[in-house]
């Protein structure tokens, strides 16, 4: 008996050890990571990492490029660009890395991916009919459904808070314009109308207002308005360029890239344009900020080492430190966090 027991002992021990020592590559994560492209191995291809830089590891493997990647809101999965079969194309794959399969497979340049807020679609610029226009998509790459038709190009479709409508920005001859639609192509109505190019539609987490950079004044400013395009205001006034806005979580501030010091670097204001500062302060270009989920740190781009690396900093732009560390560029940064992640229960909400 006691012989049994030693035996079912070392059993139970060596159960627990393997059972431990699990693939890092086959866990979805359940902390706070952050998706990026890099060249570090030759060409670009798509890494994970904690969001404190630790656990850094590579999730394509192919000699094509790879970037752009997207974390779906349940964070289970990465859509992303590919460039494997010879022309950019839409691929998804789960959040390990495991499973990349091509969504969109047509002779044509696919890009852009946006996920719907119910994880159910995904909204891409495609140039298939010769063209850019915005297509959507279920999550496996049927019920393709074309959702412009105009002359010009169709740009960077952006999904509602709730799902119901998707801004996009129309490139003619002579300018740029803000649309609005209904998921299914349906109501199409201008937003913007200046003789200048107005772009990079942002909601507002609420989505009653839509932040925008628009050149109307003779330089790139910041500016925001009402959802049906109503109450156009300008958020940011001087000689240089303010441009790529992007709210908080809680809707209270927007950061955004500005050149007013020489080079590039990154601000942030109140929504309604005041307190505007700088939160980063080099000779080097600081741009492209994400905010983490939380609202409490911002991630960003900078090449102050050299060359392209990934940073974070907190919201006051205090504690700055370098996430990614080689010779090569990192670049195109995306978060998630699984505490503010979609799920359906309750249905329709995000918590």
């Amino acid at each position: 008996m006691e012989s049994f027991m030693r035996c079912l002992l070392t059993l139970v021990i060596v159960f627990s050890i393997t059972g431990c020592a699990k693939d890092n590559r086959a866990q979805v994560p359940r902390q706070a990571q952050i998706a990026f492209q890099s060249d570090r191995d030759g060409n670009w291809e798509i890494y994970v990492m904690d969001a404190d830089g630790k656990n850094q590891y590579r999730l394509t493997r192919n000699r094509a490029i790879d970037g752009t990647p997207r974390w779906s809101p349940d964070g289970e999965r990465i859509a992303f660009r590919s460039y494997r079969d010879g022309n950019t194309e839409i691929y998804v794959m789960d959040a390990d890395g495991r499973n990349p399969h091509n969504l969109t497979k047509n002779p044509a340049r696919d890009s852009e991916p946006a996920w719907s807020p119910d994880g159910e679609r995904i909204a891409f610029q495609s140039n298939r009919d010769g063209n850019d226009e915005i297509y959507v998509m279920d999550t496996d790459g049927e019920n393709l459904l074309k959702l412009t038709n105009h002359p010009g190009e169709d740009w960077r479709a952006e999904w509602s808070p709730d799902g119901e409508r998707i801004a996009f920005f129309y490139s003619r001859p002579a300018n740029y314009e803000i649309y609005v639609m209904d998921i299914d192509g349906q109501n199409q109505h201008r937003l913007t109308n200046s003789p200048g190019h107005d772009g990079w539609a942002a909601w507002s987490p609420d989505g009653e207002r839509i932040a925008f950079q628009s050149d109307r004044d003779g330089n790139d400013e910041i500016y925001v308005m009402d959802a049906d395009g109503k109450n156009q205001y300008r958020l940011t006034h001087n000689s240089a360029i303010d441009w790529a806005p992007r709210w908080s979580p809680d809707g209270e501030r927007i950061a955004f890239d500005s050149q007013r010091d020489g080079n590039m670097q990154i601000y942030v204001m109140d929504a309604d344009g005041k307190n505007q500062y700088s939160l980063t302060r080099n000779s080097a270009i600081d741009w492209t900020p994400r905010w983490s989920p939380d609202g409490r740190r911002i991630a960003f781009q900078s090449d102050r080492d050299g060359n392209w690396e990934i940073y974070v900093m907190d919201a006051d732009g205090k504690n700055q430190y370098r996430l990614t560390r080689n010779r090569a560029n990192d670049e195109s940064l995306d978060w998630f966090d699984p505490a503010f992640a979609y799920t359906a229960e309750p249905a329709g909400n995000l918590r």
